[in-house]
């Protein structure tokens, strides 16, 4: 008798070896074009499948969810982050959902740490102009950064990617370090003190980082927030986009209310509003926080290891409903 395998559905390109384990043990339907699916396509899924395994990129909301004969028992993100499903529909629902944490930390501290030179130095600008043909002579005085030896790193949200750029930071950079976390943190390895409030961090810092976790009705860092920023102040986003209030942010670029920013993750990825695409104080990356090959090989490994764990009745690794 034919083994009955799970029918599973990815949403968009996995590395060669994620797709492969996958193909060995499921039923599996890959996505190869890598186009984004539709809501219409997704609710389809929904109802034809056993599994899907989406990306952060995928919204996943609570109509996708409630599908009509809905199929779907457990949903593998692959990505640290699962504010793209509606998690509150999908525990009432009986969907299983997981992540992928711990895999990226090194690889999107390493690109906060990129942001935070890039920005502070002007590499962008500096870049524009040579790729313009508009570098005449060496200078001593024209496009100017600022060092960040001896400046404050404030850190908003101290978990282990917060933690991995602040270590770095002071370690490797010689930057002092401060932190907002919504718990006690200690037993760090290196010297940061922890501040009672966003707004010490803004207020203090020369730097600030974001690490927090995104999905709020709000966004966590608002325009009130971002008014208390120092006019020297540097602001770097690599966690969500709905972290912070982007068009506060980008009327403090605009009017140079702050020295820059960087960022790594946007509000309605990918569009990025043209005015932002268009500052010289900005550095813009398309969310390449995990993006090495062995991250993304790493990150889909673990959601198959959740799916395998679920469809053998043994506990996920990594469940959060």
């Amino acid at each position: 008798m034919r083994e009955i395998r799970p029918k599973v559905l990815v949403t968009r390109q996995l590395p060669e070896a994620v797709e492969a384990r996958l193909s060995s043990t499921y039923d599996v339907t890959l996505n190869a074009d890598n186009k984004t699916l539709s809501k219409k396509q997704l609710s389809a899924a929904m109802a034809e499948y056993d599994a899907l395994v989406p990306t952060v990129s995928d919204q996943i909301d609570a109509h996708i969810l409630q599908t009509p004969g809905r199929q779907v028992r457990i949903i593998a993100n692959v990505g640290v982050g699962y504010s793209n499903i509606d998690t509150d529909t999908a525990r009432v629902e009986g969907i299983a959902v997981s992540n992928t944490p711990d895999v990226l930390t090194d690889a999107t501290a390493d690109i906060a740490l990129l942001l935070i030179l890039a920005a502070t130095r002007h590499t962008y600008a500096a870049e524009k102009k040579l790729r313009e043909n508009r570098w005449s002579d060496f200078s001593l005085v024209d496009g100017l950064g600022s060092s960040v030896q001896g400046k404050v790193l404030g850190i908003i949200g101290m978990g282990r990617i917060g933690q991995a750029t602040a270590r770095r930071a002071r370690l490797g950079l010689g930057m002092n370090v401060i932190f907002y976390n919504r718990s006690t943190i200690t037993g760090l390895d290196f010297e940061a003190t922890q501040v009672g409030a966003i707004d010490e961090v803004m207020t203090s810092a020369d730097v600030i980082s974001i690490h927090a976790p995104g999905g709020g009705s709000s966004p966590l860092v608002n325009a009130g927030h971002i008014a208390k920023l120092k006019p020297t102040a540097y602001l770097i986003n690599t966690a969500r986009g709905d972290c912070i209030d982007q068009t506060a942010l980008i009327e403090a670029l605009s009017s140079n209310r702050i020295a820059g920013a960087g960022l790594d993750v946007f509000t309605e990825e990918p569009h990025i509003p043209d005015v932002l695409r268009k500052l010289d104080n900005v550095t813009l990356l398309p969310h390449i926080g995990s993006a090495t090959l062995e991250v993304r090989t790493a990150m889909g490994m673990l959601a198959v290891d959740n799916l395998d764990a679920f469809f053998s009745a043994e506990t996920m690794p990594c469940r959060i409903v």
